[in-house]
């Protein structure tokens, strides 16, 4: 790394001092020696680290155990760090697998917070699709359950209120992933009153913060924010740039902490939910949500940044 020019590709840490993260004993790195910093659920009070993980595409491997064996790494430094939430999906291939797999080896699943969706049509098929999500994770019960993209909620959150009172799920949720299910989600919203809803935000995307996000903060629900990168496009527009200067006032040393302060400086968003498969990303995912947070005036200046 030379000057100041810093990317998703630069990794923060001294050899050593990464190596001592990954065996939980580092004590040298600034970053590894404040807690990440957490939020409530609104309806709880139980606290969430602001920094998740994501298993879309990532975790779809399969029972290739020379593409799961990084992924065990990534999943213990994500514990190791401060993470607990891991969102997942059937509609992601192998992930809730995957994630079962390696949590149960690596003796993690009950320091995660795990969320998953249901994404069919009609009780029974809802039903079952759930309880495949549950046997995926090897677990009897999971976090938090979904509504993915809104298909057929009237229908699976019965299904879920139910199961909540028996104990299989802990909190409910809704689901989307672009603007345009947005009217459908502040709807949906004040019919049923989620404990959670799962929505994209990013510096590129900021529509949510019009209506989504106050009414998520009037109705006491949580807030997940899924594609905080877009898909990489917000790397793809600061490749071979420095980040300014005035970052480090709010101790952002990448750009991907750059984007993730941004989201998790909103006081609606619970946790954003970056997916990798790389634990020098976890890594920097997670000092993101440690140290300072942008203010409303250096908010503004990361806005201008990306609009010019």
């Amino acid at each position: 790394m030379t000057g100041k020019t810093i990317n998703r590709r630069n990794f923060l840490l001294s050899g050593a001092a990464a190596s001592s993260l990954v065996q939980g004993t580092a004590k040298s790195a600034p970053e590894t020696l404040s807690k990440i910093l957490t939020r409530p659920i609104p309806r709880t009070e139980e606290l969430l680290p602001v920094i998740g993980l994501g298993t879309w595409r990532t975790f779809d491997v399969g029972n290739d155990s020379s593409a799961r064996n990084p992924l065990k790494f990534v999943l213990h430094e994500f514990v190791q760090a401060g993470g607990s939430v891991v969102d997942s999906s059937p509609m992601y291939g192998s992930a809730e697998s995957v994630v079962g797999h390696l949590a149960e080896h690596l003796h993690l699943t009950s320091k995660l917070f795990l969320a998953t969706k249901v994404w069919t049509t009609g009780q029974a098929a809802g039903e079952q699709q759930m309880q495949e999500s549950l046997d995926r994770f090897k677990t009897e019960s999971v976090d938090l359950m979904q509504v993915h993209n809104l298909l057929d909620t009237v229908t699976h959150m019965e299904t879920m209120q139910r199961w909540k009172q028996d104990g299989k799920i802990r909190y409910t949720g809704l689901s989307h992933y672009h603007s345009g299910g947005y009217a459908k989600m502040s709807q949906l919203m004040r019919q049923f009153k989620p404990d959670f809803i799962q929505i994209n935000y990013s510096l590129l995307s900021t529509e949510a913060e019009q209506e989504i996000f106050p009414l998520a903060q009037k109705l006491g629900i949580a807030v997940l924010v899924n594609r905080p990168y877009e898909a990489g496009k917000l790397f793809s527009k600061v490749k071979g740039k420095a980040l300014p200067e005035w970052a480090s006032e709010f101790e952002c040393n990448s750009w991907g902490q750059f984007f993730l302060k941004f989201i998790i400086a909103h006081p609606a968003v619970t946790c954003v939910i970056p997916g990798t498969s790389k634990v020098k990303h976890v890594q920097d995912n997670l000092a993101a949500g440690r140290g300072l947070l942008p203010s409303k005036h250096h908010l503004s200046m990361m806005r201008e940044y990306f609009k010019r």
